[in-house]
């Protein structure tokens, strides 16, 4: 039986999947890329390309609310069918025109997902093809609760492509998604619960800040049920009822939607990762400093499927991409050394954050002065009539550099990169201070953070 043969074969066709196979394929490399989705991965199809669309809706609805009698005179109303529309009109034509894209590159295509035989050889398509090297990038997907009614939760997916928005939607998680999620249904005229295991949302983030988030979100109608696990989903006439167990005692909810945003865990099962003796974990696949799987040199991993250690943001998955790429095509040379990352909540305020918690300041032993404030008479906050505004900053005692910065704003993800500057750059707050900064800008505010 003859097998075809690659030098590269990619499984996944997202940020991290592309960016290696158009580098290889460009080196004139035999290159070949799987995916069992349509082709351009999470964030521009299912992810945070079209999240950040709806969110779009709700700034301007937000403003508006803020300004009302103050030279808005009336709030607009939200169209959600228009709404869904002119999302599409982002994601319709990326399956095609990353399939477009990737066969002008040379790049043979397989619309299925790969499973392993040996070390080098995967059977996807009902054929038998082998790799020198094999890049898999196939990023993350909705963890399954095991709970009885599990058929009954719809996952981020269906949030997205949702036809009507149902009157009241119970999400089972509070990260990024559950959170996102819940303040679009909320603006957008959804009645909103949120059920989470923890204590609080957001649970990497700073406590303090998202404190500020958890008020302005009860402002708007969302309804929170902390430290509760959730054990049952029932179907009833109309609405679906969700068990849960809070201090001993079973308690419940109804809603006409139930979405599962408890997390999203490594897409690998599909793989047969054990017959291409691949190491793996909970985390993902296992990789050395060069992103090379612990077990098998013959396998890479980059993306939110790597157990690197990084945040499972695309900027990182661009990132991780560009070392697979060069030591697949050098030789391993590149090792990971990410520059310190930023994460970004699109709620309303958003959340953004870069660097250390007070917490990991404390377990590193670092001397350091922290700064937390709430700001909103700053005159950013006023000039739209925003009552949430605060920030926490760590600073270094000794080096007087940043460890760590946290924002919540209407503008926190556009301030937080310009902590990341500084802190890629190693400035100093005195530094920071002696700069000129556009006024009156979010961006000049950080002066008065550090």
């Amino acid at each position: 039986m003859a097998f075809k043969e690659y030098d590269v074969f990619v499984i996944g066709t997202g940020t991290a999947g592309k960016t290696v196979a158009y580098d290889c394929a460009a080196e004139g490399m035999k290159v070949a890329i799987a995916d069992n989705r349509e082709f351009g991965g999470t964030c521009a199809n299912r992810g945070c390309d079209p999240k950040k669309v709806l969110v779009g809706i709700t700034e301007a609805l937000h403003l508006s609310e803020n300004l009302k009698g103050k030279g808005i005179a009336s709030v607009p109303e939200i169209n959600w069918q228009e709404l869904q529309k002119f999302k599409s009109t982002f994601t319709d034509a990326i399956p095609y025109s990353t399939e477009r894209d990737l066969k002008e590159a040379g790049i043979e295509m397989y619309h299925q997902s790969p499973k392993f035989l040996d070390e080098n050889t995967l059977s996807v398509e009902g054929k038998t093809v082998k790799a020198k090297k094999i890049v898999i990038a196939t990023g993350q997907k909705p963890m399954a609760l095991k709970i009885p009614g599990r058929e009954h939760l719809k996952e981020s997916d269906d949030f997205l492509d949702l036809e009507e928005l149902p009157e009241s939607i119970v999400f089972v998680g509070a990260g990024y998604i559950g959170m996102e999620f819940a303040h679009i249904a909320a603006r957008c005229g959804a009645k909103v619960t949120v059920v989470e295991f923890g204590e609080y949302p957001l649970a990497p983030f700073d406590a303090d800040i998202v404190s500020h988030l958890v008020q302005s979100s009860e402002e708007i109608g969302i309804k929170f049920i902390f430290n509760a696990k959730v054990s049952e989903v029932e179907k009833l006439q109309k609405n679906f009822r969700v068990s849960f167990e809070k201090n001993g005692k079973t308690e419940s909810i109804d809603a006409r939607m139930v979405f599962n945003t408890a997390g999203r865990v490594p897409s690998i099962g599909e793989l047969d990762l054990e017959k291409g003796n691949v190491a793996y974990q909970k985390e993902g696949i296992s990789v050395n400093e060069f992103l090379q799987n612990t077990k098998n040199p013959s396998v890479y991993a980059c993306g939110d499927v790597s157990a690197s250690g990084s945040l499972p943001l695309t900027p990182v998955s661009s990132q991780e991409a560009r070392i697979v790429s060069e030591n697949i095509r050098k030789g391993n040379h590149t090792k990971m050394d990410f520059p310190p990352v930023p994460s970004v909540v699109f709620t309303i305020p958003q959340v953004a954050s870069i660097g250390l918690t007070e917490e990991e300041a404390k377990k590193k032993g670092y001397d350091f002065v922290v700064e937390y404030k709430s700001v909103p008479k700053w005159f950013n906050a006023k000039r739209v009539n925003e009552k949430t505004y605060a920030y926490k900053t760590l600073v270094d005692k000794k080096r007087n550099l940043i460890l760590g910065a946290h924002i919540i704003a209407p503008e926190a993800g556009e301030m937080i990169n310009l902590f990341v500057l500084a802190m890629c750059g190693k400035l100093t707050c005195e530094n920071i201070k002696e700069m000129i900064f556009a006024y009156p800008t979010w961006g000049n505010d950080i002066k008065g953070m550090v």
